[in-house]
């Protein structure tokens, strides 16, 4: 089939790439023409495992291309994904602005009958106004064209985004056309051969679908961290409390481990634009508006067990960060808790010292880039250097099993505040670390 993608970001590229993979021909299109220069040059502007090597495959043999001639791309295909970024307003609310324009676009250049596919994360009614934006241009033009505006919200996890949409849990599509859903079953059909997984609907609803699974994501991650606060106070642990019911096939293991906070692209926008919606229709979400605030306090929970043991003025004292992503296998620090961390730290007058695998660039150039009390390293263990005590924000893999003497050996003293509680304290203490968990007193 001949796709456009509108947008180039995390859903666009991983989507675009995996299409084309599939045999599919792709024209990416995106108004920044420096990022499609260095797509064109195979730089790829985000990290994730295995996305670098597909773009490169599928470009090389032209299944894959880029432009940012957007009427070229709407006239010469017939499915038009919109994959452009819907930035959280002030209000809370999911700005649209993007979506509308590139639908302005679509009814400007069409030349045959279309299937224009919401992929964007988008409030519930978008469809129909995506649907108005491209007839009235239509209209402006005189012209007879059809087309169907469908839903297909997708479900990516960050740091294994290419093997979700290559084998697919389930394809949601909302539409209200046998025909636009026939085409979407046969574009993703080649994804299910094993078994079929496609889930059509109507089009409110595959809207709802995405936003209402975030959300229960969001609310299991924020129950557990309430429930560790708890666990503080009474003088349980956390960790056996986890293990307790995460046995219970009823609730499972699945978003259930304690820590510093949620953050990314998704659920912090995802709960707040819900929750927004909510409001807009008279009801107010008692729960989803727990979720979020009890995330903003999570965040500084960290910071607070450091005040508690250092003493709210840190001026003299240096911290040392492993990772600042808001979660591994990804470059993403969009609403990550290492930013809140490393701020309230900072301006308590300490000093903090930061490696992160991938996510350096990041905090240098967009993130920490103001904060002159931040420094980098370039191993787990450079970092360590001096360092009055060790902070684990981020779980990557190789933090998971570190040399316990050789970080003893290069902080000052054998201090490790853990926002994941990623080791085991007895054997903490056996290795003679003062160690600091989420949720064990």
């Amino acid at each position: 089939m001949k796709i456009s993608v509108i947008g180039t970001g995390y859903v666009g590229l991983v989507s675009g790439a995996c299409f084309a993979q599939m045999g599919n021909s792709v024209i990416c299109v995106d108004i920044d023409a420096k990022k499609i220069e260095s797509l064109k040059q195979g730089d790829i502007p985000i990290y994730e495992p295995g996305l670098e090597e597909l773009v490169l495959e599928n470009y090389k043999k032209e299944t894959l291309k880029f432009t940012t001639d957007i009427k070229e791309a709407i006239a010469s295909t017939r499915i038009a994904f919109i994959a452009v970024g819907t930035p959280m307003g002030e209000d809370g609310s999911a700005d649209l602005q993007y979506v509308l324009a590139v639908a302005k676009s679509i009814g400007e250049h069409m030349q045959e009958y279309m299937v224009v596919v919401d992929k964007s994360t988008v409030p519930v009614g978008t469809a129909e106004k995506v649907k108005a934006e491209i007839q009235a241009q239509l209209d402006k033009r005189g012209s007879k064209l059809t087309f169907d505006v469908v839903s297909n919200p997708e479900f990516l996890k960050e740091g294994a985004a290419i093997n979700d949409f290559m084998h697919p849990d389930r394809v949601v599509i909302g539409a209200d056309s046998e025909k636009a859903m026939a085409i979407m079953h046969d574009l993703y059909a080649p994804f299910m051969k094993n078994h079929d997984r496609f889930i059509g609907m109507d089009i409110k609803s595959a809207e709802m679908t995405k936003y209402t699974a975030n959300a229960m994501l969001a609310t299991k991650i924020s129950f557990m961290n309430e429930i560790s606060n708890i666990c503080e106070r009474v003088g349980a642990d956390i960790n056996k409390v986890r293990n307790g019911i995460g046995s219970d096939s009823r609730i499972g293991y699945s978003f259930i481990y304690p820590g510093c906070g949620y953050g990314g692209s998704c659920f912090p926008k995802d709960v707040q634009a819900l929750v927004k919606t909510s409001q807009d229709f008279g009801y107010t979400p008692r729960i989803l508006e727990a979720v979020e605030a009890v995330n903003y306090e999570q965040k500084s929970v960290i910071s607070k067990k450091v005040f508690a043991r250092f003493g709210e003025d840190l001026h003299g004292k240096t911290f040392a960060i492993w990772g600042l992503a808001f979660k591994p296998e990804t470059d993403d620090m969009r609403e990550a808790s290492s930013i809140t961390i490393i701020n309230s730290l900072t301006s308590h007058g300490a000093k903090v010292v930061a490696y992160d695998p991938k996510a350096r660039h990041e905090a240098e150039k967009h993130y920490l880039k103001n904060n002159a009390n931040v420094s980098y390293a370039d191993s787990k263990y450079e970092v360590l250097k001096d360092a009055d005590a060790l902070i684990l924000v981020t779980e990557w893999q190789e933090f998971r099993s570190p040399d316990f003497d050789e970080i003893k050996k290069l902080l000052k003293s054998a201090i490790f505040f853990d926002g994941r509680n990623q080791f085991d304290k007895k054997r903490m203490a056996e290795y003679g670390f003062e160690y600091i968990q989420i949720g064990v007193k």
